[in-house]
Order: structure tokens, then sequence, then C-alpha cells
């Protein structure tokens, strides 16, 4: 399901008119949605599919054993140790899970399989226009300064995105300059198709999110993020009901790690639970496999950036679901934290909030401690629709992108950061965003809404005054009460010459009497620069805040460390974390 609204009926916008006000992804209240279409014409009735998954490259005796319990083996993923298996029998899950070598199996919908699982038809190519409007200075790309960043670099052709989504219309006039049809394919429901136009458009959602990455610097329609480099898509939304199942979330990771793509852009979620609970033996197998296949490919070398969802949702205080499964019939169910939103709450994904025009939180936005990396623009962005046609949207999905875009801009003026630098120079770059309302828990430099703040294009590809690179120690440390000095330690590395004069350390340390803490940070030569002094009239609780450090004559690679003290009795505290900002 691509990332819109609470309400279940929310996919009907995927079929939004491609008109100047066309919306795609639009948060809005239920009553104003359309009902949902009807169920899809079945395969075979009582055909579901289903994961199955081993230790990776040791698939042979678990794909042997499917066939002998009733199944047959659809697709598979070997190097990751994931089969996706299509049976009718209603106790073949039962049975796989106890054959020798299968770790878990689960069933990754609640429907049967559509009539075009067995032979799925290619899209046809929208008929085209040729837009007449000159491009405009937007503000979704003033926000981020990527029209400044441009000054630096538009992009390198060698750079590939990949739009995994609705698919994309490779002919849009904007668009097919910077479409590379050799990397891309459909993967819906669950099986690789390379046939050409596989990867075209079932519906608008997906041509929009291109358009935000990589729209091309050509004078007319509107202009992307990362204008010189290259896109590809890899569908993954089923027909005709427009949701993402686990096996072609699956199947799109791996593809893009096969292809070389430096990022790829999730503005989904996979159906059809909007929360994956361990505790259930499908959407644990789901859990799995998805986060294997993410793995997958950020180990060879993508980045994978994702929406962080439209439900209004503290991610990192979840209780309840009533959304799910949206296959079928949505009913109510308890959630707990360890339920995750699928990708974007997966360890090796980038998950974006999405911000206003103001620069603060969109009213649909999910947040949550630690669920959020940064904030985009996401409210009525205009872009790319099929057709050669643009409208304007909102959504996480619309603020996804343009962190893809710059992620891209990064890796052309930088092509052999990791993703793990990658990540770190979008956060380190972020421009810091205060807390807007009562939700909002954190400091400036980081808080739950925003993460480490708004990407900075232009920070972001050289064209500031920061380095570039964040790093963060969350582990928890218990603070002696009245005794001695504890320490907390963050390795820097990647970062060029010395610290700047302007080192930011954010320090979180809860504690119901914050005056007797005193706090210094020690540099990797031993050299202390005290951050808080104490004091005997400070009575206010917890120490949350941002200090700059002139740390120039420092060598930044090395081990910094964060000493904490207690110097006073009766009161005990701990220090929750604590980052270096470049």
């Amino acid at each position: 399901m691509f990332l819109r609204s609470h309400s279940r009926l929310r996919r009907a916008a995927v079929a939004a008119a491609v008109g100047a006000c066309a919306v795609v992804g639009l948060a809005v209240p239920a009553t104003a949605v359309p009902a949902a279409p009807a169920a899809p014409a079945a395969a075979q009735a009582g055909l579901r599919s289903y994961l199955v998954i081993t230790a990776p490259n040791n698939t042979a005796g678990a794909k042997s054993a499917v066939a002998t319990n009733g199944g047959t083996v659809f697709a598979s993923y070997d190097v990751i140790g994931v089969i996706v298996a299509h049976s009718t029998a209603t106790d073949f899950a039962t049975k796989m899970r106890a054959v020798s070598g299968v770790q878990q199996v689960g069933a990754t919908r609640t429907s049967d399989l559509p009539a075009q699982v067995s032979n799925p038809p290619i899209p046809a190519s929208p008929t085209q226009t040729t837009p007449t409007a000159a491009e405009t200075n937007r503000v979704d790309m003033t926000q981020i300064k990527a029209d400044q960043a441009w000054a630096v670099t538009t992009g390198s052709p060698s750079v590939t995105v990949g739009v995994l989504d609705t698919g994309v219309d490779d002919q849009h006039y904007d668009l097919k300059a910077n479409f590379d049809a050799s990397k891309s394919a459909s993967c819906a429901y669950g099986k690789l198709d390379t046939r050409v136009g596989s990867w075209r458009p079932e519906g608008t959602h997906g041509t929009h999110v291109a358009g935000t990455i990589a729209a091309a610097k050509n004078g007319k329609g509107m202009v992307g993020v990362a204008p010189s480099v290259k896109i590809a898509s890899v569908r993954i939304a089923e027909a005709p009901s427009g949701l993402f199942f686990a096996e072609n979330t699956i199947c799109a990771f791996v593809f893009s790690g096969d292809q070389g793509f430096k990022i790829t852009n999730n503005s989904y979620y996979t159906d059809p639970w909007l929360f994956n609970c361990p505790s259930n033996v499908d959407q644990a197998a789901i859990l799995e496999g998805v986060k294997r296949a993410a793995a997958y490919a950020e180990g060879k070398g993508v980045l994978n950036v994702a929406a962080a969802g439209n439900e209004n949702y503290d991610l990192a205080n979840k209780t309840t679901d009533s959304t799910s499964p949206n296959d079928s019939t949505p009913a109510n169910r308890p959630v707990t934290n360890a339920c995750l939103a699928v990708p974007n709450e997966l360890p090796s994904v980038l998950a974006v909030s999405s911000i206003n025009s103001s620069n603060v939180k969109s009213s649909f936005s999910n947040f949550g401690t630690d669920k959020i990396v940064v904030a985009a623009p996401g409210d009525n962005v205009y872009s790319t629709l099929p057709g050669g046609t643009y409208g304007n949207s909102s959504g996480t999905s619309m603020a996804s992108p343009h962190v893809a875009g710059v992620a891209a801009l990064i890796l052309s003026v930088n092509p052999s950061l990791t993703p793990a630098q990658v990540r770190a120079r979008l956060a380190g770059d972020a421009d810091d965003l205060a807390c807007s309302d009562s939700r909002c828990a954190g400091t400036t430099a980081k808080n739950n809404f925003y993460g480490d703040g708004r990407v900075d294009a232009k920070d972001a590809v050289g064209g500031g005054t920061t380095p570039g690179g964040s790093f963060e120690n969350p582990t928890d440390v218990q603070i002696p009460d009245g005794g001695a000095a504890v320490t907390s330690p963050i390795t820097v590395t990647g970062i060029p010459g010395n610290a700047p004069a302007t080192l930011k350390v954010d320090v979180n340390v809860v504690h119901p009497y914050r005056g007797d803490v005193v706090i210094d940070l020690v540099a990797p030569d031993g050299s202390v620069y005290r951050l808080k002094s104490s004091s005997t009239n400070d009575a206010a609780d917890n120490v949350i805040a941002t200090y700059t450090v002139n740390a120039s004559t420092e060598v930044a690679n090395g081990t910094w460390n964060l000493r904490v003290q207690d110097i006073y009795r009766s009161d005990v505290g701990y220090l929750n974390s604590w980052k270096l900002t470049f």
C-alpha cells in the first residue's frame, strides 16, 4: 500500500485524475475517499501465497518439501533463503514448518491470489502530451536548497535511483531522458518480470515520485532534485488491487541490489498489515523475509530510503491497529513496539517524515523517537504524472523522494561513499527544526518529529560550510549517585582534517536534579571541553541540550567521549544518548 491517510480506503486515490490538480497519495478524511474497488477475480479458489524461509543458499530441501506438501514454488531468492510458494492446502504452512531446515513459514496475504498472477498483463503506455509551461523555482526545491546544490552538481548519470512503486511512465517528456529501461522491471505478484513495459504505471503514484527525484532540467514542466541522474522503475503494486505484498517487495529489493542501484525510494508499506508483529507466525515471516531482502540490497551498496507513513502515528508508542488486514476485512487489534511497519522501520532503511512549506510536521506524517532520520517537504508537492502531465500531491510518499534525490546528488560528487556514510551525511548536514507541538520530544538538533532535521541538498554536496557527518551513541549509561564519572564513547571515521569550530554536541541526560550533573567532552587526544558545570540552584530535571564547541584544533577522526559525573548525593540518573555533528 502506498502511503496516504489512515483510512483503509486510501488506496482509491491511486486512480486520481491526471490534470493539473490531480491528487496522489493525499492525506484526506475517510469520508472524502470513494469506496474501495471490488475484490479481483481469483486465480483459483483458496490459492494463497507463502514465504518459506531457510538459511541463505540452502533452499533445495525446502523446495522439494513444497511439492510434497501440496504446494508449488513460484519464485525463489536463494541468496537470502526465501522461497515464494503457492498452495490451496489449508495445512500447507503447518506442514512446512515441520520440515527440516525450514526456519519460518508465513502467508503473505489473507486473500486469494488474483487471476493476473499466472499471466500478468503489461500496463499500457499512456498517451503523451508535450508540456508547454516553463519550469519554476518551486517552494519544495528552495526549502531543501536543491536549487543552490545545482551550482555544484545536477547529478551524475552513473547514479541510478530505483523507484519501487506503482510503475513509472518512461515516455513522459520530463522523465524519458533519465529513464533506464535496461534496469527496469516488474516484481508485482512476487516474481521478476523483465518484459518491455512491465515497469509502466498502474496508477499515478510512482510517476509522481520519479519526477521529484529526477525530472530533467530542460526548461519545461518541473525539475527534480537530481535532474541528471538515472531512474529505473521496479513496479511492485499489483493490479487491480494496487497493493504491495511482501513477495513483491522482496523481489524488488533483491533486484535492486543485483542491478547496482545506488538508492531505492520506497513510498509504500508492505500489505496487508500496517504493522507486522513477530508474535504472529505469518507476520514474523513477512518481517524476516523483507528484512533480509532490504539488507541484501544494502550489502550490495544500495541506500534504501522510505516514507514514514501517513497515519499521524507515534511509531515509538504503538498500541492499536484498526486498519489491517487491508486485503480482506480489517479489525481492531492490539500492537506493541515490537510490531513494525515494513519497510520504513527496518534497520537498513532510512525513514523520512513530511513537513509543510512552513517547516512544520505535516498533519498526516508519522513520527517517533529514533524512527525518523530526516524530514522533507511532502505537502502539495508538484511533480510528473503519466501522459506528460503534472499535479500536486501530499504525503510522506512525496517527502521520501526529496531525500532519495539528495542522496543521489551526494553520490554524484562522492561516488565511493557507502550507504552508511551517505546516511550520516544526510543526517549531519540536515537543518535543525524545533519542536512544533506538545507531542514533539527531543532537542532542536534531534527530535521525534524531524529526526536530525530538514534535508539540506546544498550542504550535503559541499555547497555549504559543513564538512558532513553525525555520529551517535544511543546506549544508556547509569550515572552513580555522588560517585565517579562515567564515559560514553563515539568513534568518528570518514571526516577529513580537523573538527569544526562549531562542533555540535547533543546531550540527553535523564536526572531529577540536573544541577548535580557535570558534563565534559573529551577529544581523542584527551583534551577536555567543559559543556556543563554543576549548580546548587538548578533544581529542574533532565539535561536535553545542544552545545557548540570550538574543536578546530582537534583531529576529527578517533574516539571521542562524553564524561558525566553526579557530584552530589540523593538523586540518581542516567545518560540516555549523545551525538556529535561535524
